[in-house]
């Protein structure tokens, strides 16, 4: 937390940043507090479309974030547990809330040799059964998907969640968010509906995906600053360093 420097005298904990954005214009400095456990969980989907992906598939690079979390968990003493949804919750990718120095590598294990076993694009009910599990409890929760479905019911579940601190991690794969560079014609298929189709890659279609793409980064933006979260967005791999980054600009 932050106090005056009147208050707590002591200039090498000045923070700049905080001083410079404080309603009123006074010195700020770091006040750190004596730190607690809190539990960690990770709500993760493993949909359909979360099995895509061009060089690894964004349910891999959701592994390999959980196995992180499981690292940093542990060091800093704290338990971890993870729940998995797909159309509904998934009772075979659920473990309680557990510390230990592996169990991060279990989950990530778990995450790495799951199957879809649902279809349909209606994951948001999975997610909602899975934070209602969640609700009322304080934590740390991170919200893992590349939610690819209707927005519209998102706000309820964040809603469930509103005693815990939120983290959105939205993975997506570059062959989603960038049309390729190829041919005219793209064969695509439907990883939730399992249905195959033809576009004809023109310019105008082209420009209409760009603009899909940072369509949706502001619809989500927009639901989750209603709550004053910020999404972290991973594009096909998950770097630790910018997740570091993440926390500190979250703090200061």
């Amino acid at each position: 937390m932050h106090g005056r420097l009147f208050d707590y005298p002591d200039p090498r904990r000045l923070d700049l940043r905080a001083s410079v954005r404080a309603a009123r214009s006074e010195w700020l400095v770091r006040v750190h507090l004596q730190r607690a456990a809190v539990p960690v969980q990770v709500i993760v989907d493993v949909s359909a479309s979360m099995h895509f992906g061009t060089r690894q598939t964004k349910l891999q690079v959701a592994a390999n974030f959980v196995e992180a979390l499981g690292y940093s968990a542990f060091r800093v003493g704290d338990r971890l547990g993870m729940l998995g949804f797909d159309a509904g919750t998934r009772d075979d990718l659920f473990m309680p809330a557990r510390y230990g120095r592996g169990v991060g590598n279990v989950l990530a294990t778990m995450l790495r040799e799951s199957t879809s076993v649902a279809a349909g694009s209606g994951s948001i009910a999975g997610l909602q059964r899975a934070a209602s599990t969640l609700a009322g409890r304080q934590a740390l929760v991170f919200v893992v998907s590349d939610f690819h479905w209707p927005l519209v019911e998102l706000p309820a579940v964040l809603d469930l969640l509103v005693h815990a601190c939120v983290v959105p991690i939205v993975i997506w794969d570059t062959a989603e968010i960038a049309p390729p560079d190829g041919g005219p014609l793209l064969a695509l298929n439907d990883a939730e509906s399992a249905g195959q189709r033809t576009l004809w890659l023109c310019a105008s279609v082209r420009e209409r995906w760009r603009e899909a793409v940072v369509r949706r980064r502001a619809e989500l933006s927009a639901v989750f600053g209603k709550r004053g979260i910020q999404a972290f967005y991973a594009e096909n791999v998950f770097d630790p360093e910018a997740m570091s980054r993440y926390f500190l600009e979250a703090i200061a």
